[in-house]
This record gives structure tokens, C-alpha cells and sequence, in this order.
């Protein structure tokens, strides 16, 4: 049976008697609303009691109304797709609510959210799916010929534009923006981090058979093209911890090579901002594949930060693997600063004058030899080579105060960025109470991805790079969206 037109629904309508009608269990008038359901752009500003009688019936219709009514559908930026769209093409907005509704159920597959819809004709009804007319119906039409099949969710899932959804995201960060009191201080810190998201694939299953290579970054899982693998974290241990203790144990500095934690899958990046006594809130997120860096996520978050606040937030705090000069430089150009662990890359502790030239082992300021392009590191910066300044720019006759290693080789040598980053990274005050409130705020991003974590972004059922960050983004959407209504429940508000 295929879906009607509006006029010749309109005209089945007209000649259909009141006995007919009542029979079907709709009003009259309720008859024509039912069948061409206006969508959530419209219906979302709808009183509930303009609702039909059975939506308003249905305690799930009603809840999930209630949920994404604050979400601004009309608004949406989607465009059809295909070179014959044809005069009205599909819109992504019900399938966008429907996979909303899979994760708050907590609905493992797609097969399982369909069968869930099936069951829930007013739900249906309300994200606003085109429906086949049904005589025998109980509500006057088809549910389950209404519903598109699993294969065709799964489509709509993996074809989806990411920067659709992407605009619900920054949607919830402006509810929340409003929602919460002007004077509380929004976003002034943030906490930057990434979550691995394991692929369903069988070289993840240490219990499924894989004759070899089964993490042989050239071997790529056929259940899965898009997935990388890598190192989640890597622990020391010796040879005799291998198998079953059998003396006491020995001092980490004794023990044998790193042993690592691998997986083939993709890794999740958030940036998120605690608001104190009102909860945690995302800002942005991007999915990439689990062998891109950590620090690959953090100029692409901040980008997004900013195009959504409307400013450069001048603090923030990210662990160790984030400890590099432009990280540093970011937050202090905002009139901050950044709240990282120290990485030591050399066993010397660097200091620096007040004009930035780095001191030399005996104390003296090493003026700047020369410069160059660093063009093979993940941010194309100007390095600096500083050289002694008993040697360089004239010998002055001098030895060394401290009798050097390097000084018969020519002295001392150091190349370092020229960025003001490199001193702050270095000489940042980390046992001050400032760095230490700020870097406690770095939990709030466990928090968050405790909450995605519940919400099964850790072991999604999906075998592809763009489902996985669909899925991803509209998990954080679904936290924000939650968020939002306990900030307005806690203020007293209707959200």
C-alpha cells in the first residue's frame, strides 16, 4: 500500500461517513491530522492539548514530547540529497528524533528501535513518519507499513550529514546558555578529553578465533573498514608476572618492557564545562579513528568552542598528553592559562629570562642563533636555535663556570619553539592553589563520558566511521538535552 497524497487523502476523508470514522477510533477532524502528522518542526510548538486524544493518552508520546520539544527543529539546516529529490522529499528530521529516542531507551540495534516504534503508534505519530492509511486500524493507519525498514534506519544513520547534527549540539549549548542564571560565570573553563570507542569487530574479542595479525595495523578487520587500531594504555611488567606470581614484587625501575592494551576501534573527543551546583555541560565533540593523537583533537574542539560561545574560553585543563607550547599559547592569548601535567622531554629543567631566551646549565641567557619552519609536526611552527653565549656571536675567551660536557664540542646547543608557549609550559607554577582548583575541574569530562558510557558509546553496535559519529553526537545531544531539564526543573521553569 502506498502512501496517499494529501488531496486524495483529503478526498477519502470527505466521502468517509462519521459511522466509518468512529468505527476507525479518531474524530473527523482528528482523521486528516493523524494521517499526515505535521512533524516535530510544528509540533513541537503545539499546547499538548492540541494533540490528537491517543498521543495525549500515551504516557511515551507525552515523555518524548516533553523531551525534544526545546529543540529547535525548524531551524535545522538540512537540504535534500540526490539529483531527483522529487516535490516532497524525505526529511532526516524523524529519523534524527527516532535514533534520540534508541539511545534514551537504551535499544541495542536498529532492528530493536523499529520493532519499539511499532509498538508505540503514538510515538510514531509524533516524530512525525508519513503513515499509510488503515481502515481496520485501531487509530486509521499502518504502523508497521509506515515504518521504514531496519536496512533503511541504518542507511539514514550511516548517510546522515554530521554537521546537522552537529547544529542540534550547538542548539543545546544555547538552551543552556539561557536557561542558566546571567550571573554564573559559562564556559570561563573547560575540560578537554578522549574516550576510545571499541569497534565491533572480532579481533576485539579475545575469545574469537584469529589465526594471525590480530593487531596488525596492515591486517584491517573486515567487519569494519573504518576502524584503526592502537595502544590504549600501556603498563610495565616483567617477564615472571606474565604467568602466576610466585615471589614478592619488585620496584617499578626492575621491571621488564611496557606491556600494551590494544584495540581496533575510534576515539571520542569532548570539551565540556562544569558550572558549579548545576552540572556539566558538552561544547563540542568529534569521533576520529583511534591512530589519530590525542592533541589532534584539541584545535578543531576549540574552533567549534568558539563559533558556538562567541569567545575564547581563557581556561582549561587536559592531561598530560595535551602538554605542548600551543596548547599553553591558546589559553594565555585568552588572558588565561592552561591547567596540563608537565611532560619531561629532557632532564634538564629549563628557565628562561623575562625576554624569553632560555638559560644555559651555568645560568647564562643563550641569544638566538638562528631560525627555521618546523613543518613536519602536527602545527607548523618557528623554531629557534640558541647557542652559547660564551661562543656565539664572539668567542670572549671564557671557559665554562661549570665545566660543560658539550663545551669541547662547541658549547652548548638548544633548539626550542620561539612560541611564548614553550615558556609557559615550562615555568608554570603547578603546586599553586589556582592550577590546582582549575585542574580538579578535569573530572568533569569523566563524568560526561560516564554518562555517554551508560548510553553505550563505549561498544556501539555499528561497522562504520560515520554511523559511530552520528551516533556519538547525538549521544551528547541526548546529555544536553537531559541537562537542560534538570536546569530548568532545579530553576523552577517548564522547559
Amino acid at each position: 500500500m502506498s502512501i496517499i497524497s494529501f488531496r486524495e487523502h483529503f478526498s477519502l476523508a470527505r466521502k468517509r461517513s462519521d459511522k466509518d470514522v468512529t468505527a476507525s477510533g479518531s474524530h473527523p477532524d482528528e482523521t486528516r491530522v493523524l494521517l499526515y502528522p505535521p512533524g516535530l518542526p510544528r509540533v513541537t510548538h503545539w499546547p499538548p492539548r492540541r494533540l490528537p486524544r491517543f498521543v495525549q493518552h500515551s504516557p511515551v508520546a507525552m515523555r518524548y514530547f516533553d523531551l525534544l520539544k526545546p529543540l529547535d527543529w525548524e531551524r535545522l539546516p538540512w537540504q535534500p540529497t540526490g539529483p531527483r529529490p522529487g516535490p516532497r522529499p524525505a526529511s532526516p528530521l524523524p529519523y534524527i528524533a527516532a535514533f534520540l529516542v534508541k539511545l534514551n531507551q537504551q535499544i541495542p540495534t536498529i532492528g530493536s528501535l523499529r520493532q519499539f516504534l511499532v509498538e508505540q503508534p503514538a510515538l510514531t505519530w509524533l516524530l512525525g513518519f508519513p503513515l499509510q492509511q488503515c481502515r481496520t486500524a485501531r487509530y486509521g493507519f499502518d504502523v508497521a507499513s509506515s515504518l521504514p525498514s531496519p536496512g533503511y534506519f541504518s542507511h539514514v544513520l550511516r548517510t546522515l550529514p554530521n554537521p546537522l547534527l552537529q547544529c542540534l549540539l550547538g542548539n543545546t549549548v544555547t538552551l543552556l546558555q539561557v536557561a542558566l542564571p546571567p550571573e554564573l560565570p559559562f564556559a570561563q573553563a573547560i575540560s578537554l578529553d578522549t574516550k576510545v570507542v571499541i569497534a565491533w569487530v572480532k579481533e576485539n574479542n579475545p575469545k574469537a578465533y584469529v589465526k594471525e595479525g590480530r593487531y596488525d595495523k596492515e591486517r584491517q578487520p573486515s567487519g569494519d573498514k573504518d576502524c584503526r587500531v592502537r595502544c590504549k594504555r600501556r603498563r610495565n611488567v616483567s617477564p615472571e608476572m606474565e604467568t602466576t606470581p610466585t615471589k614478592e614484587g619488585q620496584p617499578a625501575e626492575k621491571l621488564g618492557v611496557g606491556k600494551g592494551e590494544f584495540y581496533w576501534g575510534y576515539a571520542s573527543g569532548i570539551v565540556v564545562t562544569k558550572v558549579a551546583g548545576w552540572g556539566e555541560f558538552v561544547l563540542a565533540e568529534l569521533t576520529q579513528s583511534f591512530d589519530r593523537s590525542d592533541i589532534s583533537y584539541f584545535y578543531p574542539l576549540m574552533e567549534t568552542v568558539e563559533a558556538r560561545l562567541g569567545f575564547r574560553p581563557p581556561y582549561g585543563t587536559m592531561d598530560a598528553a595535551y602538554d605542548a607550547f600551543y596548547t599553553h599559547e591558546y589559553f594565555q592569548e585568552a588572558g588565561g592559562f592552561a591547567a596540563i601535567p608537565l611532560v619531561e622531554r629532557s632532564k634538564t629543567n629549563r628557565q628562561f629570562t623575562e625576554d624569553g631566551l632560555p638559560l644555559c646549565a651555568a645560568g647564562l641567557a643563550m641569544p638566538l642563533k638562528g631560525t627555521f619552519i618546523n613543518r613536519t609536526s602536527l602545527v607548523v611552527h618557528e623554531r629557534g636555535r640558541y647557542a652559547c653565549p660564551l661562543l656565539y656571536p664572539q668567542p670572549d675567551g671564557g671557559e665554562c663556570p661549570v665545566a660543560h660536557a658539550n663545551w669541547p664540542e662547541g658549547g652548548c646547543l638548544v633548539t626550542l619553539p620561539t612560541s611564548i608557549g614553550t615558556r609557559l609550559r615550562l615555568q608554570l607554577d603547578r603546586q599553586s592553589d589556582a592550577y590546582k582548583q582549575l585542574y580538579k575541574q578535569r573530572t568533569a569530562s569523566e563524568r560526561i563520558f560516564a554518562q555517554a558510557t551508560e548510553l553505550g558509546i563505549a561498544r556501539p553496535k555499528l561497522r562504520n566511521r560515520c554511523s559511530i559519529a552520528n551516533q556519538n553526537t547525538l549521544t551528547y545531544v541526548l546529555i544536553n538535552l537531559r541537562a537542560y531539564h534538570r536546569v530548568c526543573k532545579q530553576r523552577g521553569d517548564n522547559a
